[in-house]
């Protein structure tokens, strides 16, 4: 089994401009098994079906141990590298980041994404977010060697009504900042424009990592944008709970 450390380095080198890591977001053990088994090199947790499946909402709505609890059930069945979505970083101060980060790793993850809005609709001051993921990055480097830091960036939602411009501009100034503090890959859920996303992957230097819908475009399409990692949320297990629903009803309809 690898270590802890050599899942890390795995995980990293997974991240190329143009020949993404494709991530099908998982929520329990079961679902770890499964992607891992249809041929994953990687996996990634999604805070919201991981919420949805233990009866809490989204948006820090599940109790931290409880994440955890989840969490560490996955990576106890699967030697697959695993980032763990964490939100918020599930703390008021830097301190309290930094320790969740090190909670996280020690629950067996190799990555942690850290987001930089309140809601999705407003952004944290750009310095109090890069004072959390500096924090953060010495959290990971303490608990993991090569422990990735994906830093989440909600600008395209938060500055819906701005021009693209504009909208650029601050995701440039946040990406050059953001890697400054340690981060390693830069995730912009928000965006489902290709053109858009080719027009960041050209213009920040961290690797990007976005979010494609489960009957999104092409995988070829996002690398071709110079994307380096794809993830995808909450759609494969609304995915999964649709078969269920179609397969209940049959059988309650006969």
């Amino acid at each position: 089994m690898p270590t802890q450390a050599e899942k890390a380095a795995l995980f990293a080198s997974l991240h190329v401009r143009g020949d993404p890591v494709i991530l099908v977001n998982i929520w329990d053990a079961g679902s770890a098994q499964t992607v891992a088994e249809a041929g994953a090199k990687a996996l990634a947790t999604g805070s919201h079906p991981i919420a949805d499946s233990i009866g809490h909402e989204d948006g820090e709505g599940a109790p931290l141990a409880d994440m955890l609890w989840v969490l560490e059930r996955i990576t106890k069945a699967t030697d697959l590298p695993v980032s763990h979505d964490t939100e918020r970083g599930y703390g008021e101060t830097p301190d309290a980041v930094a320790e969740t980060c090190r909670r996280v790793i020690g629950a067996g993850a190799i990555g942690v994404n850290i987001e930089d809005s309140l809601s999705g609709a407003v952004l944290r001051d750009a310095d109090e977010q890069l004072a959390r993921l500096a924090k953060a990055r010495l959290a990971l480097d303490e608990a993991c060697a090569g422990a990735w830091l994906n830093a989440r960036c909600d600008v395209f939602n938060a500055m819906k009504d701005a021009s693209l411009d504009d909208q650029l501009g601050e995701l440039k100034l946040r990406a050059e900042a953001y890697e400054a503090a340690g981060a390693d890959s830069l995730f912009m859920p928000f965006v489902r424009d290709l053109e858009t996303i080719q027009k960041v992957c050209a213009s920040v230097p961290l690797p990007v990592n976005v979010m494609r819908p489960v009957d999104g475009a092409p995988i070829a399409d996002y690398a071709a944008a110079g994307v380096a990692r794809v993830s995808h949320g909450g759609s494969p297990r609304s995915a999964v709970m649709a078969a269920l629903n179609a397969v209940a009803s049959d059988l309650y309809a006969s």
